[in-house]
């Protein structure tokens, strides 16, 4: 199934080509140097999959290795989901109506909101792909089923390289659990007032509080430490090969009709650029869905440049993540920087 964008025009499909074209036989190798210069100068662990489709051609670091995806998980929960609307399982007109167990602190608004209101799914694929909305994305896993999500992106991932993918509630429980056994069965809004509190020791404490047990009973020494271990048991992990093949079967229209994929690329902001992370190095004409992920320490962003090229011809698939640094400033400067790269060694086969 072939697809298009209103948003590619033919005189950007055309700078496209000409950059394309332009690129030099070498530019993987160059690629390469420019990639492994910024691991090096990287304060913390960077992984990298970059794969120009046109000429099936890859350049990767740390990519068949797992990586926690944080908010970068709701991209497959929104394949997911279309496929189930592909499938007339549900439609994107019906609504959810939204429960107290659905509710989780982190980006968005609904959180907020008083059970019962109702959403449609349309807006709630919105809300968790535009405003990264944790509560939405809870919304939707419970409408799919985490086991149905978790074997359609096995299956959408080629079958490897990923690990279980939860709600964002179980998230939180599963960190604060390595603090206490008893943190896993805090209710939703036990955690979100948790989350009021300050990061780290602030919340911390908050922790024990809500536990209603003295810090000396918490099992980790620090809120970081708990972190740490909860990353080490890789949920909600998967490698950037593997997310790359969901993102190659995505754009190559073997994944969702084209009506979803129209959806699901207007909520991946086609239409838009922010200049942030790896989009502030990318040229700002240059068609980008995207999704990022953030939390403690952990930080990624994966994309398709052009992905509405006909046959691909100028299609790029884009992954980072970065562990042990700032996830913000650290990470941003990151992976701004591998945009850069990728501009000027794939996009503009040139020299700065």
């Amino acid at each position: 199934m072939k697809t298009s964008s209103s948003a590619v025009s033919g005189c950007v499909a055309a700078l496209l080509a000409l950059y394309a074209s332009a690129a030099p036989a070498d530019w993987t190798q160059r690629l390469e140097a420019d990639l492994q210069r910024i691991a090096d100068e990287s304060p913390g662990n960077l992984g990298i999959y970059i794969k120009h489709l046109g000429e099936d051609e890859e350049v990767s670091l740390n990519a068949d290795r797992l990586w926690y995806l944080g908010s970068a998980a709701k991209v497959p929960i929104a394949v997911a989901v279309l496929q189930g609307v592909d499938d007339g399982d549900h439609a994107l007109s019906d609504t959810l109506a939204l429960r107290v167990e659905d509710k989780v602190d982190g980006s968005g608004q609904l959180v907020w909101q008083d059970p019962g209101v109702e959403y449609r799914i349309e807006t709630l694929l919105t809300e968790m792909l535009i405003e990264s909305d944790n509560t939405a994305a809870n919304m939707l896993v419970r409408l799919i089923g985490e086991d149905s999500l978790n074997e359609r992106t096995r299956e959408n991932m080629g079958g490897r390289g990923v690990e279980r993918i939860t709600d964002f509630t179980q998230v939180r429980r599963d960190v604060y659990g390595e603090l206490h056994p008893d943190a896993r069965d805090l209710g939703n809004m036990d955690l979100v007032r948790i989350a009021a509190a300050p990061f780290s020791q602030p919340r911390y404490r908050a922790v024990a509080n809500m536990l209603d047990v003295p810090t000396s009973e918490l099992q980790a020494p620090s809120l970081e430490e708990a972190y740490d271990r909860y990353y080490a048991r890789n949920i909600n992990a998967a490698s950037l090969e593997a997310y790359g093949r969901l993102l190659e079967k995505l754009v190559k229209g073997e994944l969702l009709s084209e009506s979803s994929l129209t959806k699901l690329y207007a909520d991946m902001k086609i239409d838009s650029y922010d200049a942030y992370r790896l989009e502030a190095g990318l040229p700002s004409d240059v068609p980008f869905i995207q999704k990022t992920g953030t939390q403690l320490g952990q930080a990624c962003h994966v994309g398709v440049i052009d992905p509405a090229a006909e046959d691909q011809a100028t299609t790029v698939i884009v992954l980072a993540c970065a562990e042990h640094l700032d996830e913000n400033k650290e990470a941003g400067q990151a992976f701004e920087l591998i945009g850069e790269a990728i501009t000027r060694t794939v996009l503009r086969g040139m020299d700065d």
